[in-house]
């Protein structure tokens, strides 16, 4: 399977980059190509030195070229980035690809991080980036709730609860494959597409416990 990431040259593409490669061909996206490509070459070291030989590939491009060849697509992007992005790449994907929203529309003020579709009665981030999809039952919202400085670290064994929310079955469980193949994470489906921001939400409510608490890298786990 063809896993692309748009944002791949950030923190979390490149801790799904490095796990995912294992199993898969990840394709990293970047508006410069070379800088995709870099980032590739760096990830593919890092990901053998940490698991020996991987099954799959890491490859970079620019991001209407990884939206055209993907099987899945992770949106690793900022909430702000999501109408000139989605409108430019999600019309190349093929209609198959499943497109997955970590995305979480929040800010930091004075007294914390915040909610903007409480906050500011915006969209939540599903409901923004299914305008520009072409079939709305392939979009997954996850992945809102993981610890990015864990996440790119490969040796590290995480122990979260992954919240899933989508409408269609298949979607979900290709993305819920994707998540069980991170070891020690589990998906927890929450519902359809429409509960997405209950998902959301989860990020700046775990964000303001950790920095009120002084937690480190938390997540969370159902039990």
């Amino acid at each position: 399977m063809k896993v692309g990431i748009i944002g791949g040259t950030g923190g979390m593409g490149k801790g799904f980059a490095l796990r995912w490669s294992q199993n898969h061909d990840v394709i990293v996206g970047s508006r410069d190509a070379a800088r995709a490509s870099d980032a590739a070459k760096e990830y593919t070291d890092l990901a053998k030195e940490a698991f020996g030989q991987i099954k799959g590939t890491v490859t970079g491009n620019d991001n209407i070229t990884v939206a055209k060849e993907s099987d899945v697509l992770i949106l690793s992007i900022p909430y702000g980035n999501i109408d000139s992005v989605c409108s430019e790449i999600l019309p190349h994907t093929k209609d198959s690809c499943v497109v997955v929203s970590p995305i979480v529309p929040m800010e930091k003020t004075d007294v914390g991080f915040e909610f903007l579709p409480i906050k500011e009665n915006k969209p939540f981030s599903y409901k923004l980036v299914s305008k520009y999809i072409k079939d709305k039952s392939k979009l997954v919202s996850a992945f809102h709730v993981i610890s990015e400085k864990k996440l790119v670290n490969p040796k590290l064994e995480l122990d979260y609860d992954i919240f899933v929310c989508g409408d269609d079955k298949g979607s979900v469980e290709v993305v819920n494959g994707l998540i069980n193949e991170i070891k020690g994470l589990r998906p927890i489906y929450l519902g359809p597409g429409e509960l997405s921001y209950m998902a959301e939400i989860a990020t700046p409510l775990l964000l303001n416990a950790m920095i009120q608490n002084k937690i480190k890298n938390p997540g969370i786990k159902i039990i």
